[in-house]
């Protein structure tokens, strides 16, 4: 059995502007001792991005947290920013609607 902190997988930065982030630039975790910002990730079991963090001097800035439709595409995101918490919905052909 892995333990949570097995989990996660650790990277620089990340691309585009849609949702789910596109992560970018895996980072190896006995790399993070050096570094003051970067992103933490888990994924299911189809690689589909479920939570990713930003990571800043040890704190986390900013949450992604993702939820699937059975066939794959996004339904839902929860995005929190220190205090604010924006939850974004998506309908069945993948269109960002009011939440």
């Amino acid at each position: 059995m892995s333990t949570e902190a097995e989990d996660y997988r650790y990277f620089l930065t990340y691309s585009g502007v849609g949702l789910p982030l596109n992560l970018m630039s895996q980072l190896d975790p006995n790399d993070l001792n050096n570094r003051n910002t970067y992103f933490r990730a888990r994924f299911d079991g189809e690689e589909r991005l479920l939570v990713c963090e930003k990571l800043v001097y040890g704190e986390v800035e900013l949450s992604h947290t993702y939820e699937y439709r059975a066939e794959g595409g996004l339904a839902r995101a929860l995005i929190v920013m220190g205090e604010d918490e924006t939850e974004v919905l998506f309908d069945e052909n993948g269109k960002q609607t009011m939440a």
